[in-house]
């Protein structure tokens, strides 16, 4: 199954957790400190990667949307 990987830069705190869990598909925005998102559309082999990283945000600004 499809997924896409969406960050709230309105909730994003720069808490920088995700790059620590999913760093193929979480980068970081030094001049806006927050997060930027590599690969949309990762490879399911990322997946639990990026379900850790939407887990352990610290500002819940990350989400899984199933397509």
């Amino acid at each position: 199954m499809s997924y896409r990987v969406v960050a709230d830069l309105g909730l994003c705190q720069g808490h920088q957790m995700c790059q620590g869990e999913a760093p193929d598909v979480f980068g970081f925005d030094d001049d806006t400190d927050q997060v930027t998102v590599l690969q949309e559309h990762p490879d399911d082999s990322l997946r639990s990667d990026v379900q850790s990283a939407v887990t352990y945000c610290p500002a819940m600004a990350l989400a899984i949307e199933e397509e």
